[in-house]
């Protein structure tokens, strides 16, 4: 018995020290070394203050700005630690009433706008956390932003195709902005246009 419990001590704690210390300290290490951005959570800075992640949603609800997707993450909005499908069914009242208020808000926020509300603008996202919207989505907003920011709806509408991630591969998915960068962008072009 003695001989065989050795040898499978020794082997296991070789294994542990091999897969749970040397190689996430070399993923993590290799990680740091080519992709330091992405490794650290792609943070986004400005003045050295840390502002936010561009892979994680913020709640924006002025008119300032533009709205991204519905967190799914109740009562604190984009909540990493709170992260998952809401797994609402089209016929669950609560998704009726989620989407209801939603359109009932951008409604509210644009009355003179009469198109028709892009889908991803009135539902969460699978996670609550998508930081990006459709194309469609942020066209939808330019009057409203553009009026709230004395801007004109040409200068929104370019900030906007300066802000276009595209397709991945050329094939996958849909053209998006992401909502916090582009929010951070019309600050910087509100404050060129006030010193000018």
């Amino acid at each position: 018995m003695n001989n065989n419990l050795r040898p499978l001590c020794s082997t296991f704690i070789f294994f542990l020290i091999l897969t749970g210390l040397g190689y996430p300290l070399l993923i993590t290490g290799i990680a740091q070394l080519f992709f330091p951005v992405q490794a650290n959570g792609s943070l986004i800075e400005k003045d050295g203050k840390l502002i936010g992640s561009r892979l994680i949603g913020q709640n924006f609800s002025s008119d300032y700005y533009f709205w991204g997707r519905l967190s799914a993450t109740g009562s604190f909005p984009y909540n990493a630690g709170l992260s998952g499908g809401s797994n609402l069914g089209p016929l669950n009242p609560a998704l009726v009433q989620e989407v209801s208020a939603r359109v009932l808000a951008l409604q509210s926020a644009d009355p003179d706008k009469h198109k028709p509300i892009p889908a991803d603008l009135a539902t969460s996202s699978a996670s609550g956390l998508d930081p990006e919207i459709s194309l469609a989505s942020a066209h939808y907003q330019i009057n409203r932003v553009a009026k709230a920011r004395h801007l004109s709806v040409l200068q929104v509408r370019e900030l906007i195709q300066a802000h276009i991630r595209p397709v991945l591969f050329g094939f996958l998915g849909e053209s998006r902005v992401n909502v916090l960068e582009l929010n951070l962008a019309l600050d910087e072009l509100s404050n060129s246009n006030n010193n000018n």
